[in-house]
């Protein structure tokens, strides 16, 4: 079986290689793997997510994709958007590469979804990212799991390092949410499992471990494990948005980790009935034997430092990833929203930035420019009937590389009234501080005011069409 493991690099990713490659033969997929050896059965592949033809590149004749990705650290040098957007994107480039070269399955892992109708930010972003995986026809596992115990990752770290440095602990209210804690070595299993189980349909299924438990039972079995007095003294009325910020402090975690993840905390995390699958959901590891092993594989391998908190930058170059999600009148399709925009860009500035189409080519240009500022070209290739994409080829505010792929395109998110206008790999040929505080600035104030005019198109639109029937 050859299985492909996005999310390579990561803690889960690292883990379930070591586990699998065994019995399959793996494709490991990062966006850097200059410092990755092929060893028996694993072979290192460099891709960009965000790059559909990089992803079909590494597709080639795989059986079953797994799914370890998300956005929360930025991959470019200015990212403009939310997280939610750029998982949108990178889901929806990762099924339609799969459905593209015949892969048999998909396995996400995903966290558990309350049944909540105000859902978090990182909880909805989690649960749009299933259904746009599961949009292309390819039966989707999707695995569900609450807090992951585990030496490294993301939410453990934060919980261990609140309690190592904290004397004392103030609780707010969401301290008392519960969670289904689930060991890091039962999750790569279940993943195992998961893997070479046949399936002919799209599945959730939740997992963790023997016991429910809120934040406040949490912290106070891992400082028993750690041997320390943790006294705790409730005080509800502190909001999220502190919380959010003395986190950060004490834990030394970026805000892009700890922001959404502190977010979800207002819900109770558990697993769902109807999503428990016997075998599967139920795993063994208890919160306190998974807190040690995770203490004693960081004693013995010294793999938990401060700097495994750091948002490790693989940037190398000042490119610019900007994504907005805009609403559009239900009668359009994506090819209406492409047009109407090259247009309106026009006639929003009152004619001073102009707009020529000549069949494929787009040209914009300025006053007093003898050039054109960008020049956008259509690609047939990769624009279907939900996207239309335009490579920037050109023009004075473009920094053109050789090898470059710097794009713009227009993408509809799952069967919805909602695009996501998205500008990859742009480098500006204006000094950075410039750009900066300038072009990037008029981007995004362009995009709201875009989205504002769609916004009321829609409403006019489908009202006139609900009074015409």
């Amino acid at each position: 079986m050859k299985v492909l493991v996005t999310g390579a690099s990561g803690y889960i990713g690292r883990n379930l290689i070591n586990t699998l490659k065994k019995d399959c033969e793996i494709i490991a997929v990062s966006r850097n793997t200059s410092n990755k050896k092929n060893e028996k059965n694993v072979v290192w592949k460099q891709a960009d997510l965000y790059s559909q033809i990089d992803i079909e590149r590494v597709m080639e004749e795989i059986d079953v994709a797994v799914y370890l990705v998300h956005s929360m650290h930025p991959s470019s040098k200015l990212t403009q958007g939310t997280f939610r957007d750029m998982d949108a994107i990178l889901a929806d480039n990762f099924a339609r590469a799969a459905k593209i070269k015949g892969v048999r399955r998909m396995v996400y892992l995903s966290g558990i979804i309350p049944d909540d109708k105000k859902l978090s930010n990182h909880l909805k972003s989690r649960l749009e990212c299933e259904n746009i995986l599961g949009s292309y026809g390819i039966p989707v596992v999707t695995l569900r799991a609450g807090l992951i115990v585990g030496q490294n990752g993301s939410s453990f770290p934060i919980l261990k390092s609140l309690v190592e440095r904290l004397p004392a602990m103030i609780l707010p209210s969401w301290a008392y949410h519960k969670t289904h804690p689930i060991a890091l070595k039962d999750v790569i299993n279940i993943l195992k499992s998961t893997i070479t189980r046949e399936v002919s349909c799209n599945q959730i299924i939740d997992i963790g471990g023997p016991e429910e438990k809120n934040y406040r039972e949490l912290f106070e079995e891992t400082a028993q494990v750690m041997e320390k007095k943790l006294p705790m003294i409730d005080l509800p009325v502190i909001p999220i948005t502190v919380s959010k910020f003395w986190v950060r402090l004490i834990s030394q975690a970026p805000k892009e980790m700890v922001y959404p993840l502190l977010e979800s905390l207002v819900h109770d995390m558990t697993m769902n009935k109807n999503h428990y699958v016997h075998g599967i959901s139920n795993a063994p590891t208890t919160f306190k034997e998974s807190v040690r092993t995770a203490l004693d594989n960081e004693k013995a391998k010294n793999t938990l430092k401060k700097k495994r908190f750091n948002i490790k930058k693989e940037i190398n170059r000042n490119d610019v990833k900007s994504v907005q999600r805009i609403k559009i009148p239900s009668q359009w399709e994506i090819s209406d929203v492409a047009d109407y925009y090259i247009y309106w860009l026009s006639r929003m500035s009152g004619r001073v930035v102009n707009t020529d189409v000549k069949e494929d080519i787009t040209h914009i240009t300025l006053p007093f420019f003898k050039t054109p500022i960008l020049t956008l070209e259509k690609s047939n290739a990769r624009s279907y009937r939900d996207r239309r994409l335009y490579y920037i080829k050109g023009g004075s505010f473009a920094f053109m590389r050789k090898e470059g792929r710097s794009r713009l395109e227009f993408r509809r998110v799952l069967d919805t009234d909602e695009v996501l206008i998205a500008l990859h790999e742009y480098e500006p040929a204006l000094p950075w501080f410039v750009y900066s505080i300038t072009q990037a600035r008029i981007h995004l104030i362009v995009m709201r005011l875009f989205g504002i005019e769609t916004k009321i198109l829609s409403k006019i639109l489908n009202h006139s069409t609900i009074e015409s029937h």
